[in-house]
């Protein structure tokens, strides 16, 4: 643990040293005068309807729903609000900010804070507004009442973290507008004496903690943009004394944060997954800003247009998306009961909406609860007039200076989609949820993923699992003397992070190419040459090699296949790979390498693909090594025959 510690300050600029200071006196304080204090009385705010939520088009939602596949059943709900599902095991009712979240390798706080983040909570809202039914008010009022005896004021690990705070906020907003509270107070003495001495000065306690606990300097990645918007949707609705104050000074935030944290609309965490879960949190504060006439600048709304093409760029024609970086499953609002979902498409949804553009829709696009709650009645009819429209399509997009590459080809329903990574490792010093993946490929056809990124599984638990999945072995990329490209210097924490470098690309109707490297001046130089040829449906991958010091080295080049991927050998050099869609590709691999293939391997690691958080099935990689103490090209042809 004391390594921790070193690296975590390794990691901090002098700059950071006060602002750390700080906290560490606030911590003593609040441990000392603040710690378990008891909701307090407060001057019942003034609220308004900002969404003036109709009647919803939607099913009713089961009484299950899932925290990582784990299923839970509100009306069952007898709750450990501290215990992790998957252990067992719980953290100890303490002051949250003493807590060490990684002390105990059997306990997650990433599998606690799912449950506490009350997203489940909106479904029953839901219900509730369909069917009128009083069973969902009262199990509502319960699960809540709940919540709040369990968890007084810094009292256990879902203080801990303001991100997790801000999200309890943005759901209360929404189950709030929902339930149509003001009018249910009016007609139920019980439920105004919750909502007036209960879940108002629990709400105002989240506020006061929202805006007392920034993540600053090497944390202000996407915590700090979480916690500008959930303080700004809670101050747009409750008029506490404070609210203006907190509204002024998140949206401030806001608009400083989108701007620093996007580079032509490309999030700088390089975790892409979490880029629906950072567009959520500027959408929801862009929407009810219009509509409480509090509208956000035009920078704002240019960059907000620059993620929404992004993410437009990087989908496939399935709109799935390249899974590089971290994911974690993490949403803001979560109306799946599965847990798992692609919210791109109902961002791409929004988008239309928003700029009235119907190149952000496919044939799959649907009018969603989100956007239905967002935009109601009248953006359904523009929905529905913008997915008539005819619509272009999208070729191949290159992003050189953030280090992002997309080559497309589509014919009707056929695409070929590949993804480059020449990016930097992550946001910020400690670039919390990159991987080491620098010249990383992915390739899907027709929607379907063929070579893949390994994904995640897990961030605190299962520590040889984590260094796994975010290692230059999981990638398809080369990795030289079985090291990393940066130092992993902890589960969410790199240092020495490389630095990449595009030599040259080029993007016409026939070839496109791109030659990427990092690290240029380090004894041993990986550069990759990446080409696809649009006439013959052939990618050409050329990696150089370069070794400087003259001494022997192990060059080790994988390529992770999709589970659902059929393998055959054809001989020694060459593979053909096909799915149950009918797709067929060969793979002709360099002949100065031996080839083999795993699948599942176990020591070492190799050959696992997550499909979401805390899941990993065996999944078949073919690779080859090869000892070296010169110069060496590794030339890989990749053929698309029938799609």
């Amino acid at each position: 643990m004391l390594s921790w510690y070193i690296n975590r300050l390794k990691a901090m600029s002098l700059f950071e040293l006060p602002y750390r200071l700080i906290q560490f006196f606030q911590k003593k304080i609040e441990s000392k005068f603040v710690l378990g204090k008891p909701l307090e009385k407060i001057k019942i705010p003034k609220t308004k309807s900002i969404l003036q939520l109709e009647a919803l088009n939607t099913p009713l939602f089961d009484n299950e729903f899932s925290i990582f596949g784990k299923k839970v059943n509100f009306f069952d709900l007898d709750i450990d609000w501290h215990k992790d599902i998957f252990s067992g095991e719980s953290y100890e009712k303490t002051f949250s900010k003493s807590i060490n979240i990684r002390n105990n390798p059997k306990l997650s706080a990433k599998n606690v804070w799912e449950l506490n983040r009350l997203q489940f909570l909106i479904h029953i809202a839901i219900n509730h507004k369909v069917t009128k039914n009083e069973k969902y008010l009262d199990k509502f009022i319960e699960i809540n009442e709940s919540w709040i005896e369990s968890n007084p004021y810094l009292l256990g690990v879902n203080w801990y973290s303001n991100i997790e705070v801000n999200i309890r906020l943005i759901n209360w907003f929404f189950c709030w507008e929902l339930l149509d509270v003001e009018n249910i107070m009016l007609e139920s003495d019980t439920f105004k004496k919750f909502v007036n001495t209960k879940w108002l000065p629990c709400i105002y306690q989240h506020c006061k903690y929202s805006y007392a606990n920034p993540s600053k300097y090497s944390s202000a990645n996407n915590h700090l943009i979480s916690e500008y918007s959930g303080l700004y949707i809670a101050a747009s609705l409750w008029d506490f004394k404070e609210s203006n104050k907190w509204r002024n000074y998140a949206k401030v935030g806001l608009e400083k944060e989108i701007t620093k944290q996007h580079s032509n609309g490309i999030n700088k965490e390089e975790a892409a997954e979490y880029i629906q879960f950072i567009t959520d949190f500027f959408l929801l504060p862009y929407v009810i800003a219009r509509k409480n006439k509090d509208n956000f600048s035009k920078q704002y709304k240019k960059t907000l247009k620059e993620i929404f093409d992004y993410i437009r760029a990087f989908t496939d024609i399935k709109q799935n998306f390249p899974k590089y970086g971290d994911e974690d499953d993490g949403y803001v609002l979560n109306f799946s009961e599965s847990n798992h979902f692609n919210n791109f498409k109902s961002l791409l949804v929004s988008a239309s909406i928003l700029f009235s553009d119907q190149d952000y829709l496919n044939k799959e696009s649907e009018f969603d609860i989100k956007n239905q709650l967002l935009f109601k009645t009248e953006g359904k009819i523009l929905f529905d007039e913008l997915k008539n429209r005819s619509r272009k399509e999208q070729g191949s997009i290159f992003y050189p200076d953030e280090g992002h590459f997309i080559f497309k080809k589509r014919n009707g329903n056929k695409e070929i989609y590949a993804h480059l990574d020449v990016a930097p490792l992550g946001y910020l010093s400690i670039a919390a949820h990159g991987h080491s993946d620098i010249l990383s490929f992915l390739l899907t056809i027709n929607g379907n993923p063929f070579f893949i990124d390994s994904g995640t599984y897990s961030y605190h638990t299962g520590k040889k699992w984590r260094n796994y999945f975010v290692s230059s072995k999981a990638h398809n990329t080369v990795t030289i003397d079985d090291a990393n490209q940066a130092f992993h210097a902890s589960d969410t924490m790199w240092l020495n992070h490389y630095k990449p470098k595009i030599i040259s690309y080029g993007i016409s109707e026939d070839i496109e190419n791109v030659i990427g490297t990092f690290n240029e001046f380090s004894n041993i130089q990986h550069i990759r040459s990446f080409t696809f040829d649009k006439n013959s449906d052939e990618i050409t991958i050329l990696d150089k090699i370069l070794i400087k010091d003259n001494k022997k080295h192990k060059v080790f080049l994988p390529f992770h296949l999709h589970p659902k991927v059929n393998i055959m050998r054809e001989d020694e050099f060459s593979y053909t790979l096909s799915n149950n869609q009918g797709v067929k590709v060969g793979l002709n691999l360099d002949k100065k390498i031996n080839w083999d293939t795993i699948n599942g391997g176990v020591d070492p690691l190799l050959g696992w693909y997550s499909t979401s958080f805390m899941k990993k099935v065996p999944t078949s990689v073919i690779y080859g090594e090869i000892y070296c103490e010169k110069d060496i090209k590794l030339l890989t042809k990749i053929k698309i025959y029938e799609y």
